[in-house]
């Protein structure tokens, strides 16, 4: 099996192709003080181009994560997503309210894609 692995640092790496999959670490936004919509949109940004990095695209993703701190950010944060997913091939998903490491975070997500 050949695994690769994608902006790899001491601690993880960002992406890891494997058995016909890339697997998508926990993504955040790089602007911290942003609205939840703001900060959605920088990590699916960062998702898709995780995945198109690695050869796959957004109509092969097929399961995401989603943390929220605050669960009552559930609706803005799918205002955003619903927009964003590849409508005749929406992954399984998950959302659930967990702390994040920075209080300014408002949403972190994972995902997996089909290679």
């Amino acid at each position: 099996m050949t695994i690769t692995r994608y902006e790899s640092g001491p601690r993880m790496s960002q992406a890891v192709a494997a058995n016909g999959f890339v697997h998508v670490a926990g993504q955040v936004a790089d602007s911290r003080k942003a609205s939840i919509e703001q900060q959605t949109e920088e990590v699916l940004a960062k998702i898709l181009a995780l995945v198109e990095g690695a050869g796959s695209d957004k109509s092969k993703i097929v399961a995401v994560n989603v943390f929220l701190p605050h669960i009552i950010d559930f609706d803005a944060m799918n205002s955003v997503y619903d927009k964003w997913i590849d409508p005749a091939n929406p992954p399984a998903r998950a959302c659930v309210e967990a702390r994040l490491a920075d209080p300014d975070l408002r949403v972190e997500m994972t995902a997996v894609a089909a290679l």
